[in-house]
């Protein structure tokens, strides 16, 4: 079996992240913070310790910054809901994943103003056009780093720079990036940032976060759940310090405990190895896949601005046939469709039926690449 599927999920999982859950289970089963017993206490400490490992990886000072989610969604959602009022303007782009789309609709037939400012068919945003959307007044700015279509990478140091003079705040969705491009929040300007742990960072499903930049005023979000969270138990009202704020209810200590061993992974590999075996990845599957007659690759092809995720279709096949013959004749395992972006595929072009993607990761071999691209030149032959 080949993976080329890490762009969903990440897989196969470093086997420190499996000791690591199967640990935490054995030996730090209690409840974290909820108890003065030595299992809840063990199981404080990872809590906090992955907190501080996250807070060094994305450059803050503050581990109380770093608040525990499901995932990416979760936590885009957390800010969108808990910041934007009637009345207020948001600006996010047309490569934009569900996980932004979906509450962006919804919460403008509740009354906020929603521009989309369009990308080219390559994926890639025009800043000057941003930068005069932004003129008409914007409370947030809503971003992907780094397409799961396309593979391209924005430019947030760019794009923060121009929210923040227009006084507006910068939400970054990190699903795709976090784990294969170093990400400094204060360096690039980042006011909020969502990331996932069950792709890239090398954790479980189940986990992620959302990191607030110190510069942001806690007071100006509202928390998305409410409820116990093992402090000022005495108050029937949500605490407003953090992380507490937007943390209620148990904390997922096995998913906590699989994201800190995935990031002591990734830190052990260093992030800038991590990034120039994805970009060797990434050249030598568009190269591969260039040279089949009948394929078409949708995005940009310069891997210095691209993750390794490549998104092509087969003329006079369906996706749904590539995919399908990718797994049962070949055992590649690939993704295809609208990979949860409709909007993105309408600004490459390829709605309503998508595409096929591949998306290896770390533990890819240039030689899959190499089988796959046979596979497939195989597959448009016939």
């Amino acid at each position: 079996m080949i993976y080329m599927d890490n762009a969903a999920t990440s897989w196969p999982k470093p086997p420190e992240v499996i000791k690591a859950m199967t640990l935490a289970l054995e030996h730090a089963g209690g409840n974290p913070g909820r108890s003065g017993h030595r299992l809840s206490i063990a199981a404080a400490r990872i809590i906090y310790d992955t907190r501080e490992e996250i807070a060094d990886f994305f450059g803050i000072i503050d581990p109380a910054r770093v608040i525990f989610t499901s995932n990416a969604t979760h936590s885009l959602n957390l800010v969108l809901r808990g910041i934007l009022k009637p009345g207020d303007r948001v600006v996010t782009t047309s490569m934009e994943h569900n996980a932004v789309m979906r509450p962006l609709h919804r919460l403008a037939e509740n009354g906020i103003f929603l521009t989309t400012v369009p990308c080219n068919r390559d994926g890639y945003l025009n800043l000057s056009e941003l930068e005069q959307t932004m003129k008409t007044g914007t409370r947030l700015v809503v971003i992907l780093h780094a397409s799961n279509v396309t593979g391209t990478i924005m430019p947030i140091g760019e794009i923060a720079a121009i929210a923040h003079r227009n006084r507006a705040l910068l939400l970054v969705d990190a699903a795709q990036s976090a784990g294969l491009i170093p990400i400094d929040v204060k360096s690039l300007g980042v006011d909020l940032l969502a990331f996932t742990g069950h792709k890239e960072l090398q954790g479980p499903p189940g986990i992620g976060g959302l990191i607030i930049n110190d510069n942001v005023d806690i007071s100006q979000i509202e928390p998305l759940i409410c409820g116990g969270t093992g402090s000022r138990s005495e108050s029937e009202e949500q605490p407003e310090d953090l992380p507490d704020k937007f943390e209620s209810g148990t904390a997922n200590l096995i998913g906590v405990a699989g994201l800190g061993a995935g990031l002591k992974w990734i830190k052990s590999r260093g992030t800038i190895n991590i990034r120039e075996h994805a970009k060797k990845l990434h050249r030598n599957l568009l190269e591969d896949l260039s040279t089949i007659p009948g394929v078409r690759i949708y995005g940009g092809t310069d891997s210095d601005n691209n993750i390794p995720v490549v998104s092509f279709t087969i003329a006079g096949k369906s996706v749904s046939e590539i995919g399908m013959r990718l797994d049962e004749e070949f055992g590649i395992l690939a993704r295809v469709g609208l990979h949860c972006a409709p909007a993105a595929h309408r600004t490459i072009g390829t709605y309503p039926e998508g595409t096929v993607r591949l998306s290896p990761g770390m533990f890819t071999k240039l030689e899959e690449i190499k089988e796959t691209a046979r596979a497939i030149s195989r597959i448009a032959k016939s």
